[in-house]
């Protein structure tokens, strides 16, 4: 894995974070808490149904309540995951000498650790099966089986120095109102409702570990969650690839004829492939002009006229309508939110 940021500024929903939220604060007092939100240049309040989370914030929100929690994985499980404990889940499957036994010592880490749920590794002829299986019944925490198992695969992109393909992610949750931000997560469409939480790999895509130094495994933990959290699969949903090329294209030709064409298919083509994905291209042109404005208005250093027009609208008040239809809130107001208190 390479430690470059996203290419084409991916946010998610507000409330992809909720249930993180909700766990880390009773690990600490409010004031902790509010100081830890402040210092992620998050809001008070991220449930917002119209909010966006970057990346950096996530990153940030990470990086600080790991280490002042005390506890690696923030409340996400019963059990706190003690500091130096990703450290050593590292020095384990950096030893391995195939990916399906990196992901061997994967489950086998954290069967040590976890006490709700244990991981079994099923092999068939067709794939390679992580499964999360509850012990007794016991709550899902959304956002915890998601990030245990991107972990999972962040860890063998990083070993095989390539982001692994998927051959399929379930949850056993429903489907939840952002649940197209899944698809920002992991490189293949996302199953919910499933009987157990599950990554799924070919055989056939896992060759050896590359060695990796202790170097290396030092700036994977002082990046973390960055290098693994957010995917940069080329091999991705046909919504991703659309939205990469809006991304490099003008937006003066960013329509679905010029896209459709790009990608070397007809437009009723590409409408067909984006509805599998479960959106349109107005969506996915409209996400990525959302999250450029964001991305802009949190720099502050752009007038909001002069990121009106780099999003591709023809007036600020038109982009105006558009980003509180989008966020629930003006261009202006969301700047204000986001600037840090005097």
């Amino acid at each position: 894995m390479t430690n470059a940021k996203p290419a084409i500024n991916l946010t998610v929903s507000g409330q992809f974070i909720a249930d993180w939220l909700a766990a880390l604060r009773p690990l600490c007092t409010e004031a902790q808490f509010q100081s830890l939100l402040k210092r992620s240049d998050l809001a008070t309040d991220q449930r917002h149904a119209h909010g966006r989370v970057t990346l950096d914030q996530i990153v940030g929100l990470y990086q600080l309540a790991a280490v002042e929690t005390g506890d690696e994985m923030m409340g996400l499980w019963s059990r706190p995951i003690r500091p130096r404990a990703l450290q050593h889940l590292l020095t384990s499957v950096r030893e391995a000498t195939s990916l399906p036994s990196a992901l061997y010592r994967f489950s086998t880490f954290w069967n040590l650790l976890l006490d709700e749920y244990q991981f079994d590794l099923m092999e068939t002829d067709a794939a390679l099966v992580l499964r999360l299986k509850p012990q007794g019944d016991v709550a899902v925490q959304r956002f915890g089986h998601m990030l245990i198992l991107k972990l999972a695969h962040g860890l063998i992109s990083w070993l095989a120095r390539h982001e692994v393909p998927i051959k399929g992610v379930a949850f056993a949750f429903p489907r939840p109102a952002f649940g197209e931000d899944y698809a920002v997560i992991f490189p293949t469409l996302v199953q919910f409702d499933s009987p157990e939480t599950s990554i799924a790999f070919d055989p056939g895509a896992l060759g050896i570990v590359e060695a990796r130094s202790t170097a290396d495994l030092d700036l994977f933990l002082e990046n973390a969650p960055r290098d693994w959290i957010f995917t940069s699969s080329r091999e991705h949903t046909q919504s991703l690839r659309v939205r990469k090329h809006l991304s490099q294209a003008g937006w003066d030709r960013a329509n679905l004829t010029r896209t459709a064409k790009a990608m070397h298919m007809t437009p009723r083509t590409l409408i067909r492939r984006l509805e599998a994905d479960g959106t349109s291209f107005q969506a996915i042109k409209d996400a990525l002009r959302r999250d450029i404005a964001i991305r802009d208005l949190q720099a502050g250093r752009k007038s909001v006229e002069a990121i009106a027009h780099d999003v591709g609208f023809s007036s600020a008040a038109n982009f105006h309508r558009a980003f509180q239809r989008w966020t629930g809130n003006t261009p202006s107001s969301y700047r204000r939110k986001q600037a840090p208190d005097m």
